[in-house]
């Protein structure tokens, strides 16, 4: 969401208390990002709506946005506005991040840490979701089957994180919430593995798009138990997907190999 309507801002950004101090708009605007309602990349209304709407003075205001820019949680571009910032931690140092990159056990690893986070994720959004995140999650999943029906497959990606990222929002769980999109950023880059290597074939596909509709499914039926063995079982079938591509791979390699020996040989 790149900016926000004044219909959106209204629900958002609430009136102050009667204090109307620049300390309680930053603690107003700080639960939205906590929350995950304000996300990176978000456009904060202007500034004489933004002060409308806390029913604060502007330099009050203008004192609330540069603490929140001190504490690098918003940035302001030259005559574009004012942002939130790209505050999704990493988790790991640059130096861990090639390790990482560089041994398969990490991989391994990572998907066992995903498989509990996503349960437990998937659990939780069961019993908590609001009449608003099915909402959603049924538009997203409505998405991925038009992505999946016409063989988009970077659009079908994109829907595979728009879900996983709002089970996670369900949850109403802070900590699970950043958690997730900070393992879904390093999805995105490819730390790991590559995604299309688990897209590789229609059949995968297929079996990707069941597997998500089962997770929705039980989450909108409020089935709990249902949804954690969902979401358990994609992540295994994820691995093992893995598995399955990087032997195909070494086969390859060793079938380049045996070639190339015989070549050899022949021309001995």
């Amino acid at each position: 969401m790149e900016s926000q309507s004044a219909e959106t801002a209204s629900d958002l950004f609430a009136r102050v208390s009667h204090g109307r101090t620049a300390d309680e708009v930053v603690r107003q605007i700080e639960l939205l990002l906590l929350e995950g309602v304000l996300r990176d990349g978000d456009r904060l209304p202007g500034e004489r709506e933004l002060s409308k709407r806390f029913d604060v003075s502007r330099p009050i205001l203008r004192e609330a946005l540069k603490e929140l820019e001190a504490r690098g949680l918003l940035v302001s571009r030259q005559g574009g506005g004012t942002y939130v910032a790209d505050i999704i931690g990493q988790v790991f140092s640059t130096p861990v991040l090639d390790l990482i990159a560089r041994h398969q056990r990490a991989t391994i690893d990572y998907l066992e840490y995903r498989r509990a986070l996503e349960g437990i994720t998937a659990e939780l959004a069961a019993q908590r979701a609001t009449d608003y995140d099915r909402q959603v999650l049924r538009g997203i999943l409505d998405d991925m089957r038009t992505a999946h029906a016409s063989g988009r497959l970077e659009d079908e990606l994109a829907a595979d994180v728009d879900l996983h990222g709002a089970i996670g929002e369900a949850a109403h769980n802070i900590i699970l919430l950043h958690t997730l999109r900070s393992c879904y950023r390093l999805l995105e880059q490819g730390i790991f593995f590559h995604r299309h290597l688990v897209f590789a074939s229609d059949e995968a596909r297929g079996r990707l798009l069941a597997q998500h509709e089962a997770i929705g499914a039980a989450i909108l039926a409020g089935q709990p138990a249902i949804a954690k063995a969902a979401a358990e079982a994609h992540i295994d079938y994820i691995a093992g997907a893995i598995r399955d591509a990087e032997r195909s791979g070494e086969w390859q390699r060793i079938s380049h190999l045996r070639m190339r020996h015989r070549h050899a040989a022949n021309n001995e």
